[in-house]
């Protein structure tokens, strides 16, 4: 039985899924890995111990599915975008800790850039806004932290890579130059505000703008198609093709099946991300969105609207890593039902700022609203709400820049399973919430890329059953009631932005 191998390389940690013809998930394995926090508003990880723990989880799924190598057709990688990873190409060691893509570390090159006033400019190439969040100022903060990186840029001695390029270079040879492979595609190439989404390739003058090395960049290949073969990989078959690769928000859109003009879905991970299908039409955002590049039914490139939560899973484990208010965050429904309203409490979790549409890197977080009576089931709760509230905020900002009416939300990632969190979503939005049987959906869609590559499945057609429906939930709540609470979470926002 041909099957497929996903590594979802995520923020908080790694997941390997063993994928078979009909879309079931034979064996998985998950790790989490440490996270740094050098100065407020700084996320960094470790990428040596990333591939470590991205190769165990790999290995460990493959031999609990119990399948002989030979029934291993194809790798298929998707990752945390925009986090930043500059390596030696000779030993294969990353020249400092990977920059997060939540990291606000560079925020003063951003600035920069501003004031000199190139806003416009990148917009227009990259269908993104100057931020932190994306990979070109991390790359700048990066070389200037040490006076030898620029001259060793410049003369080819480094590599730059967002997850999926690094991943990629450690399978097919990692220390060995002359096997590893340097290559992305062009859902994670378009978010490092490099690469001009409309000519799809790196645009050097926005390198210039940066002074960053084009020796740097990775070649761009279509998301489906070989990048590679793995090579010495302690238990993960020998010579297999790695062969499909898009970023995490863009795999789950093609995971979902969102592949013509008008689909969305949001996933519900360590951020939130919502995501449009636009087919061929790239529009310039009016309303704090952004314009990516998605795949089509066949893994080409199209676009998409985007917009971005970056705390979202992230708020409930810090509930229960820095509060301890829960254990498990299964436990949050359940809290959350014990109230029947939020009682005019709202968190704002800014903790790295504010994202899509309101894009203010130095707001903070905010706990309002709170009474005497106020408990750890108002503070949960109010938790919860900030996801639905912060996911409403993009869907309002998408109807408009689109023109399109969405009918149907389809949802993914892990807190989409929490049951309280998708009635309160589908009743702040007014539409119906779809959430598939396999809600790992970022994983499938780089097995789906990866599988249409190597022949696993002849036609996108053939994917279409995949999916599946595992519950859908329909608006319950009156529209006074749901935009009197909403207007409660605007006024909370107001509170704490720090951009007028």
């Amino acid at each position: 039985m041909p099957t497929i191998l996903a590594i979802d390389q995520g923020t908080t940690g790694s997941t390997a899924l063993v994928i078979s013809p009909e879309g079931e998930v034979i064996a998985r394995a998950y790790s989490e890995f440490k996270q740094y926090y050098p100065r407020p508003g700084w996320v960094e990880h470790d990428a040596d111990e990333i591939w470590q723990v991205s190769h165990r989880v790999m290995a460990e799924a493959w031999a609990s599915s119990g399948l002989d190598d030979s029934e291993l057709a194809a790798i298929g990688i998707t990752n945390q975008r925009e986090t930043t990873v500059i390596w030696d190409r000779a030993s294969g060691k990353p020249v400092h800790h990977a920059v997060v893509w939540q990291s606000r570390q560079s925020a003063p090159v951003c600035e920069q850039l501003r004031r000199q006033g190139h806003e416009e400019l990148i917009r227009e190439r990259t269908g993104l806004l100057i931020d932190p969040y994306f990979s070109a100022s991390k790359i700048r903060w990066i070389l200037d932290q040490n006076p030898q990186l620029q001259q060793r840029a410049e003369s080819g001695e480094l590599a730059f890579g967002t997850i999926d390029s690094w991943l990629l270079w450690n399978l097919t040879g990692g220390n060995e130059p002359d096997h590893a492979v340097h290559l992305t595609e062009p859902t994670n190439a378009s978010r490092t505000l490099l690469f001009d989404i409309h000519k799809r390739k790196w645009d050097k003058q926005l390198c210039a703008l940066l002074d960053i090395p084009m020796a740097l960049l990775p070649e761009v290949r279509n998301s489906s198609g070989e990048f590679g073969r793995c090579q010495n990989i302690a238990g993960i078959p020998g010579s297999v093709p790695i062969a499909g690769i898009a970023g995490d928000q863009q795999a789950a859109l093609f995971g979902q099946g969102c592949w013509e003009p008008g689909q969305a879905k949001n996933t519900y991970g360590t951020g939130c991300f919502m995501l449009m299908n636009m087919g061929d039409k790239h529009p310039v955002s009016q309303h704090g969105l952004l314009t990516t590049v998605c795949c089509d039914a066949t893994g080409r490139p199209a676009y998409a609207l985007e917009g971005s939560v970056f705390m979202a899973g992230a708020t409930i484990q810090w509930l229960r890593d820095e509060l301890g208010l829960i254990q498990d965050a299964r436990e949050t429904g359940a809290l959350a039902r014990q109230l029947e309203n939020n009682e005019g409490v709202y968190l704002v979790p800014a903790f790295t700022g504010l994202g899509a549409p309101y894009w203010d890197a130095e707001a903070r977080g905010a706990l309002l609203g709170l009474t005497r009576g106020s408990s750890r089931a108002h503070i949960v709760r109010a938790a919860l709400e900030s996801i639905a509230y912060q996911t409403r905020d993009i869907f309002d900002a998408m109807s408009q820049d689109s023109g399109i009416t969405v009918s149907e939300l389809r949802v993914d990632g892990g807190a989409s399973r929490n049951n309280f969190l998708m009635q309160f979503q589908a009743d702040l939005l007014g539409v119906a919430v779809d959430r598939p049987k396999m809600v790992e959906t970022t994983a499938a869609g780089s097995a789906f890329l990866a599988g249409l590559a190597v022949g696993l499945w002849d036609t996108p057609d053939q994917l279409d059953g995949l999916r599946g429906h595992e519950r859908r939930f329909e608006p319950a709540m009156e529209e006074h009631l749901r935009e009197e609470c909403y207007t409660g979470w605007k006024n909370a926002v107001s509170r704490v932005k720090a951009k007028p």
